[in-house]
């Protein structure tokens, strides 16, 4: 097996937020229509803006550059987390949806920060 990143598609930390965007998308489509251009877009901006910025931070030729998308991922995923709980509060989220996309959220961000560990080691090696 090949483990070779070539991509970002590659990156276990953008496939685990797409995974993210699809299924915030596929809530939120279930919410009242009132909410299309408040909470729903919010929270649909916020879970797409992950894997963008994961995968803008990919295309940057610098670790320190890719470092600092990485970091405006983690502010992308806890807006996120704190849309989740609004929502769950006004119960637009049951408690199956909510533990789910809380799931996912919090495999993306276990993985963004490996990827963010990981690429700060090239920015300053140990020598």
């Amino acid at each position: 097996m090949n483990s070779t990143i070539k991509e970002f598609t590659d990156l276990n930390a953008w496939k685990e937020g797409h995974k993210l965007v699809l299924d915030v998308y596929k809530v939120t489509s279930e919410f009242p229509p009132r909410e299309t251009y408040s909470i729903t877009d919010q929270m649909r901006r916020a879970a797409s803006s992950i894997a963008a910025n994961i995968a803008e931070g990919f295309g940057r030729h610098s670790y320190k550059e890719k470092v600092q998308f990485y970091d405006l991922t983690q502010g992308s995923l806890t807006e996120l987390k704190n849309f989740m709980i609004i929502l769950r509060d006004v119960n637009y989220l049951k408690p199956n949806q909510f533990e789910q996309l809380k799931a996912q959220a919090d495999l993306a961000h276990k993985l963004l920060q490996g990827l963010i560990t990981k690429s700060k080691t090239f920015i300053n090696p140990k020598s």
